[in-house]
């Protein structure tokens, strides 16, 4: 089929990895724009998210956790609007239950570490690049400068801590930030950190060149492929457990004869 739709002009991070799960996924989230219902796990990620971008939108010797508590009554109004509500019947059982796992997650945060000591060089930053020919576009949760005079990229996580045997998976996204620095920036990150504020852990990895080659390469030949299904008008699903498990499009694609491994 021919898609009515125009194919977006640039590869972002996230739908970079709903390619790579399966194409038929970016077709649905990307091409078609069928909206994703919010589930309780991203509202509540969007809204970690808020509360942490507005305390580093704060001057260093601001950021107490006493101001930081301040951004959660805004982020009810912002975050959980009304289709929010809606996706996730959100009654005052289940926003008492947010409001308070996101009062733990700040105790937490705050005792991995004092953000007035933390050298901040943007928050929520908007990079858009083109390499080899792709158009990149992303927005880092955090970069700073660590006491080397490095940057280091930070991402906040509101999920499970990772297998540390899945690495490569687990820091994926984040070294295509990478790449978006080194291209944007004209400067390498040295690391990336990953905040898993709900348990008050983090993991990092170095930055290599290889690494960035690789993200680079990967994200290149995706580009491709993408433009090659959109010509052809066909997306090919892609079912395995893992990439169906969490997938908003499933019932699509089971009406469509797929035969997706989840009910």
């Amino acid at each position: 089929m021919a898609f009515s739709q125009p194919l977006p002009k640039s590869l972002s991070p996230s739908r970079l990895a709903d390619f790579q799960a399966c194409p038929r996924r970016y077709q649905h989230a990307s091409i078609e724009r069928i909206p994703q219902p919010a589930t309780y796990a991203t509202a509540k990620g969007r809204f970690v998210h808020y509360v942490f971008e507005n305390l580093f939108l704060l001057p260093a010797d601001e950021r107490t956790i006493e101001r930081t508590r301040e951004f959660v009554a805004p982020a009810i109004d912002t975050v959980l609007d009304e289709q929010v509500r809606s996706d996730l019947s959100l009654d005052e059982a289940m926003l008492e239950k947010m409001l308070g796992e996101t009062h733990e997650i700040i105790d937490a945060y705050f005792a991995m570490e004092d953000p007035r000591a933390i050298a901040s060089e943007g928050v929520e930053l908007r990079l858009g690049v083109t390499v080899n020919d792709t158009r990149l576009f992303g927005i880092l949760d955090r970069l700073d400068r660590d006491a080397d005079g490095n940057l280091v990229i930070v991402d906040y996580k509101t999920g499970a801590l990772p297998n540390r045997n899945f690495d490569s998976q687990t820091f994926a996204n984040a070294e295509l930030y990478a790449l978006l620095c080194q291209a944007k920036l004209g400067e390498t990150p040295s690391k990336i950190r990953l905040l898993y504020v709900s348990h008050g852990e983090s993991v990092e990895r170095n930055v290599t060149d290889v690494v960035i080659q690789a993200r680079s390469n990967a994200a290149t030949n995706a580009w491709k492929k993408i433009q090659r299904f959109y010509d052809d008008g066909d997306f090919p699903a892609t079912p395995s457990t893992n990439s169906c498990r969490f997938c908003a499009f499933k019932d699509i694609c089971r009406k469509n004869g797929v035969p997706v491994p989840f009910r």
